[in-house]
């Protein structure tokens, strides 16, 4: 049998990993989290302080540099630089920051849409990210664009935060993710937007589980026609 794709894409803070890492649990597919490959170059120009905005820069750090992604134990994407496991260095604040910059590369999101694509190749996926089903997998089985109001999408972000031990207000969160939000959707390179066969799924005010089995039975449904 073929493998099967789910692609889930949306802003920032929709509940896009969250909901992508159930959903690949309950049907024991290969969870994705395309955000965090984009992550592990920030972070790594974070590092180095490489400009994100220099194509030329990142795409020398990314021939420079080993970047594996691999299946964890738990079916979850383990992202190592240089034999380094920096997963869990991936969602503070100030990478965040940076993972739009990093994002509209056009030389990084060649390299990276490669990766990802090779995953769908070998495996069943759950992927998540900006630009799933309209770029990285036009023909996945399932398309989903999840998202949620600015405030709430701030809300969710900001316990995350502060989970972690961040200090940051739900103020300057809004702020910064309407602006990621401008610039995720105005890149010319594979911008957000929504794929015309996704089903959109506005996420305020309902519960992850009932997310969840809304995308459980769009596989489903899909799987036996």
């Amino acid at each position: 049998m073929s493998p099967i794709s789910v692609a889930i894409d949306g802003p920032a803070g929709a509940g896009k990993s969250t909901v992508a890492k159930l959903v690949a649990e309950r049907l024991n597919f290969l969870y994705i989290d395309t955000g965090a490959m984009y992550r592990a170059v920030a972070y790594l120009c974070n590092k180095e302080q490489v400009n994100c905005s220099d194509g030329a820069a990142v795409s020398h750090l990314l021939s420079n540099h080993d970047f594996r992604f691999e299946e964890g134990h738990d079916m979850n994407l383990q992202v190592y630089i240089d034999g380094e496991d920096v997963t869990t260095h991936l969602r503070n604040p100030g990478v965040s920051k940076l993972v739009s910059l990093v994002a509209a590369l056009p030389e990084v999101r060649s390299r990276l849409t490669e990766w990802q694509r090779a995953f769908a190749v070998k495996h069943s996926v759950v992927m998540d990210g900006r630009d799933i089903g309209t770029v990285v997998l036009p023909h996945a089985t399932v398309k989903v664009f999840l998202t949620a109001n600015v405030e709430e999408r701030a809300r969710r972000r900001l316990k995350e935060y502060q989970e972690q031990g961040f200090d940051v207000s739900l103020g300057e969160l809004i702020q910064s993710m309407a602006e990621r939000d401008r610039l995720d959707s105005e890149r010319e390179v594979a911008p957000l937007s929504i794929a015309d066969d996704a089903v959109k799924i506005d996420s305020t005010g309902k519960t992850i589980n009932g997310v969840v089995e809304e995308i459980l039975r769009l596989v489903e449904n899909a799987h036996v026609r």
